[in-house]
């Protein structure tokens, strides 16, 4: 891991870019931290750029309560070489979408399995570097999207404690097979008016993890919608479980 870039906030967080081989990523640590803090890994749709507003909000959140924050950028996203299957699938599914018909399981499948493959090795990879910094110690959460990638992470990962998953992305059938054998506790965020999610794949999804404690937190509105105090219920749920 190289760090490549770093600043200090002004509300006492360091961030620093940070990249671990091609995989470039963002560590938030509190700036005066005493002692090894745990960490959370935050998920995303992927765009480090794009989506740095969010992601900030998302690690000040996590930093105040104590927290280590880190995210990556996902395969393809950013200045990552893109696919061509990755391209290919993207338009299939745009043109289904304009023409109202329904995405079927070969579209989910060749959009969202590959993007788990490689990704979650990659988090995996960074969790090793991250956990080797004197400033970081555990247990580990993860939070966020896309909710495949969360599941996976969840099931694979024993660094791994809790998280909280953001339903709102396509979920192979693969992967329902793979939430049975998820049994840390979990926090699933729903937007129930979400424009871009199935509710019911969202409900058939949590209905599928094998957790014995898990919570459903659903809000009314859109996509990106999700009020502040469901962030505020997430750290509440980290602060059970990582201190």
């Amino acid at each position: 891991m190289q760090f490549i870039s770093e600043q200090r906030l002004d509300d006492d967080i360091l961030e620093r870019e940070f990249t671990l081989g091609e995989v470039p990523g963002v560590l938030w640590t509190p700036g005066s931290a005493s002692a090894p803090a745990p960490l959370i890994l935050i998920g995303h749709p992927g765009g480090l750029d794009k989506m740095y507003p969010r992601l900030i909000a998302r690690a000040r959140h996590s930093v105040a309560e104590g927290f280590a924050a880190a995210t990556i950028e996902l395969p393809g996203s950013g200045d990552r070489p893109r696919s061509a299957a990755a391209e290919q699938v993207r338009a299939d599914l745009h043109r289904v979408l304009r023409a109202g018909e329904p995405v079927t399981d070969d579209i989910v499948d060749r959009l969202v399995l590959p993007l788990v493959d490689q990704a979650v090795p990659e988090w995996r990879a960074v969790l090793d570097a991250l956990l080797a910094l004197p400033e970081i110690g555990g247990p580990v959460g993860y939070s966020g999207g896309v909710i495949s990638i969360g599941t996976r992470l969840a099931a694979v990962e024993p660094r791994i404690v809790a998280a909280v998953l953001f339903a709102g992305s396509f979920v192979p059938r693969a992967i329902f097979e793979e939430a049975r054998q998820v049994t840390i506790p979990l926090h699933v965020l729903l937007q129930w008016d979400d424009e871009r999610n199935d509710r019911q794949m969202a409900l058939d999804l949590f209905d599928a993890f094998g957790s014995k404690e898990k919570t459903l937190h659903a809000n009314m509105g859109g996509h990106t919608g999700v009020p502040q105090f469901a962030g505020e219920e997430a750290n509440r749920f980290f602060a059970r479980h990582l201190k």
